[in-house]
């Protein structure tokens, strides 16, 4: 009871009930310091939660079986509990991403040809070539919103694909920047507002996308009122952010005012602005990001609006 008395022990424990995995590996899920899961582990395995075995220079750690009848009733107490946690769904979706890619560093080790061509196409195309054939599906007569536009990164991607980008953010330095790297691109037009009183016509857009910027907005809502404002009939949102996180440093560090959102949030004001939810999904994370998971969301103006 001790040893299942610390939540964290309880996600490994989660993670290691059904599969084997290393230490990387379950820092990689829980997104925790090696230093950190390795103490954790330490305990679970004195206390007989855990078994590990070598397999060359790595150790595979499992969750012991088969345990004895009145542990196992204790671990299913404790796991429904465990499991209703939103750092465990987090952790879920990090491990379908840890465990998919096995199968990529077996062929690196294997076929030497084959195994290597991730590492060459990245190298080559970026680390995200998959979603290229995305940007097909981009109407070139839409007017895009690239609300909370920052450096123009997205503005710059989008604006060769359709007919107008208009691109907003708050900051005169964020806007120097952005003007800097959309220059010669004639479709793209930047303007200084806030998120909360946008500087946009009602009905001017067909797709608003607010991309990792929500968490500086100080009454979300709001936010999204607005663009709902300036979508047309039939226009879409589409809003990237962070799940609910406990990286209470990024406020002073970065001048966050929100520690992610629930998917109950996000949706209460999405129907609060008078659209219709669509997909919600998080984002597997790449192998080198550091930063709480993200997620997508989708919403539609309706037809009469």
């Amino acid at each position: 009871m001790t040893a299942l008395a610390d939540a964290t022990r309880g996600r490994l424990l989660l993670a290691l009930e059904r599969r084997e995995l290393t230490v990387s590996e379950l820092c990689a899920t829980l997104h925790l310091p090696q230093s950190t899961v390795s103490r954790h582990l330490k305990v679970l395995g004195e206390e007989g939660w855990v078994v590990s075995r070598a397999d060359g220079a790595s150790n595979f750690y499992r969750m012991a079986s088969p345990l004895p009848t009145p542990v196992k009733r204790l671990w299913q107490a404790v796991r429904d509990q465990i499991a209703e946690l939103p750092e465990a769904a987090q952790d879920a979706e990090r491990l379908r991403a840890v465990l998919a890619r096995r199968p990529t560093r077996s062929q690196e080790f294997f076929t030497s040809a084959a195994g290597q061509w991730d590492r060459v196409r990245s190298e080559l195309f970026g680390g995200r070539t998959e979603l290229l054939p995305l940007l097909g599906l981009i109407d070139p007569s839409w007017t895009v919103g690239d609300l909370g536009c920052g450096t123009g990164q997205l503005t710059v991607s989008l604006a060769p694909l359709v007919n107008r980008v208009i691109a907003v953010d708050e900051s005169p330095a964020m806007l120097k920047a952005a003007r800097a790297r959309v220059e010669g691109l004639d479709q793209v037009d930047l303007r200084r507002g806030e998120l909360e009183a946008l500087p946009i016509e009602d009905g001017a857009l067909d797709v608003a996308i607010i991309a990792l910027v929500l968490h500086y907005v100080e009454e979300p809502g709001v936010a999204l009122r607005e663009a709902a404002r300036v979508l047309r009939p039939e226009g879409r949102l589409l809003l990237v952010d962070m799940m609910p996180h406990e990286r209470s440093e990024y406020r002073q560090t970065m001048g966050h005012l929100w520690q992610g959102f629930s998917r109950e949030q996000v949706t209460g004001w999405i129907q609060d602005a008078g659209l219709v939810p669509g997909l919600y999904h998080g984002l597997a994370p790449e192998a080198t990001s550091k930063g709480p998971m993200l997620f997508i969301v989708s919403a539609r103006k309706g037809a009469g609006s």
